[in-house]
């Protein structure tokens, strides 16, 4: 079982799941289909994904359709920023680097 946020992201088809659902919500099914992998599988990603609060689900009839929840994303955004600096710094060191061997 995942026990952070890094965790549950490094899994390749749950970010796909994520990238799917930044388009809009989908029924359960329709990742099956778009995943190659079988419904037990994408039920399983699914529900972590719930648990982890990056998607939420409702009842439509017979299906489940999710849509993606943007807050924890914006919680990890908050978390990279300090780090987006020092790779700005870093690149723009290398940029001056490079133009200073013209």
């Amino acid at each position: 079982m995942a026990r952070s946020l890094f965790e549950v992201l490094a899994e390749p088809h749950r970010r796909q799941i994520l990238e799917l659902l930044r388009t809009g919500e989908r029924a359960a099914g329709d990742f099956v289909a778009e995943l190659g992998v079988a419904q037990p599988t994408v039920s399983k990603h699914l529900k972590l994904l719930r648990e982890f609060g990056l998607v939420a689900v409702r009842q439509d009839a017979q299906r489940r359709v999710y849509r993606l929840r943007a807050e924890p994303l914006r919680e990890l955004e908050a978390w990279l920023t300090p780090y987006r600096v020092l790779w700005a710094d870093r690149l723009a060191a290398l940029e001056s680097h490079l133009d200073s061997m013209d």
